[in-house]
């Protein structure tokens, strides 16, 4: 019998040391693992593998993060499309998916006689919305953009937790323009994903083109065209990027983005994906300056990627200690004792109804046992309230490090939260 081992070696007994300590701090950041302390999100076995439920914290971070999402979009020149979560088998015939796809799609449901599918993607619904009228090239660039979710078939082994399932929510966007707008379209989108991914709090970041896969759709020439019309727009951004030979999707080229978290790590997530089939396929035009119909170009895009396997990522990357813009509590009320309760619930309304996610512990518990429950479900601020507190209008603070400040008059601390909260900042 023979037994395969696997191991590392390092030149120094530091570097030994540094990849220890990076594999301590990655299982204490595992999401998995965070989970059963935070209480986020489950994956009961009833349900099947790679299928999450969100329960209410993670909903509150989630309906946090999709209106910030929606703001931005709309700033941005998009507009919001909603889509069926099944299609008929023609449309998946029609969009090559069948061909070329089948294998990640799950089995089809017979209705009435008629195949449907749950739909891997979003784009051909959003292209039968483009062809339900002409268009002209006055029209464009339309930018549509979808919170949509998506059903992939993944096998069981590669199944990860948030970063790997089955059912799960992009924010999915699609551009369609004139062949004179793509390069500008793909470079502004290229801008505005290096700026939501700073409102996150992630920096660092590196960029890959990614060229035709073995199996694909298309000529060598439109291809080639495709490539350089990316690769273009990086060169003229200055951005360094690696060429992932190989790695584009079946229908065209692609701009991926790898996120560096707290630990260096890189995600990927952004795609900004260059396509001349679908196009061609659905048979998409409008109408030119010439009054003659003419094809136009997509583009598909991925902002912040799969919803699960981003909030997988941000948990991670903050350890759970997400900013107190995000955090689904941003500040837990505990009265020493039960006479401080009617002050602590004032408090708590006050601070509630002035847009501050709080809530008061009014558990028959000792004061230091709330707090530390606090401290573990990583609460950004206690307000630990009694006698001297009720008597002066104060609040005595604390921080989820366990830093506790100074007492300070209630209004302040209220304000000075509301700034931390609309300035969005990372601390």
């Amino acid at each position: 019998m023979l037994q395969r081992i696997y191991g590392v070696a390092f030149e120094t007994g530091e570097a030994l040391e540094e990849h220890l300590d990076k594999l301590e701090q990655q299982e204490a950041r595992d999401h998995r693992r965070l989970n059963k302390q935070l209480d986020l999100y489950i994956a009961p076995e009833e349900i099947g593998g790679g299928l999450i439920i969100y329960g209410p914290k993670a909903g509150r971070i989630r309906a946090v993060i999709e209106e910030f999402w929606r703001q931005e979009h709309f700033a941005n020149g998009y507009e919001l499309l909603y889509t069926p979560h099944i299609g008929l088998s023609k449309l998946w015939e029609t969009s090559g998916h069948l061909d070329f796809y089948q294998e990640n799609m799950y089995s089809p449901i017979d209705i009435e006689g008629h195949q449907y599918f749950l739909k891997p993607m979003n784009c051909p619904f959003h292209i039968l919305s483009y062809k339900s009228q002409i268009r002209s090239y006055r029209d464009l660039p339309l930018r549509w953009a979808e919170l949509g979710t998506v059903y992939r078939y993944e096998r069981s082994g590669v199944l990860l937790g948030l970063l790997r399932t089955r059912g799960f929510t992009q924010d999915d966007a699609h551009i369609i323009c004139t062949p004179e707008q793509v390069e500008g379209e793909i470079a502004e989108v290229f801008r505005f994903s290096v700026h939501m991914w700073q409102a996150f709090g992630f920096e660092k970041y590196k960029v890959y083109l990614s060229t035709r896969p073995e199996k694909a759709i298309g000529t060598e020439e439109q291809w080639h065209q495709a490539e350089e019309a990316l690769r273009k727009v990086l060169d003229e951004q200055d951005v360094p990027y690696e060429v992932d030979q190989g790695g584009g999707a079946f229908y065209g080229p692609k701009i991926d983005i790898k996120i560096e978290d707290a630990l260096g790590r890189e995600w990927q997530m952004t795609t900004i994906q260059f396509d001349f089939n679908l196009p061609e396929r659905f048979d998409m035009v409008y109408i030119g300056q010439d009054g003659h119909e003419h094809r136009p170009y997509m583009i598909h895009r991925a902002l912040l990627g799969a919803w699960e396997r981003f909030f997988g990522l941000l948990i991670e990357h903050y350890a759970g200690a997400f900013p107190v813009w995000l955090s689904p509590v941003q500040v837990v009320v505990i009265p020493v004792a039960d006479r401080h309760l009617e002050y602590a619930r004032k408090l708590g309304t006050e601070l509630t109804g002035d847009g501050v996610r709080a809530k008061v512990d009014d558990r028959s518990e000792r004061m230091n046992m709330k707090i530390r429950q606090a401290q573990l479900e990583k609460v950004p601020f206690m307000l630990v309230v009694g006698d001297k507190e009720e008597a002066k209008g104060t609040v005595s603070v604390r921080l989820r490090s366990g830093e506790q400040l100074s007492s300070q008059p209630f209004e302040r601390f209220k304000e000075t939260v509301q700034i931390t909260i609309a300035s969005k900042s990372k601390d």
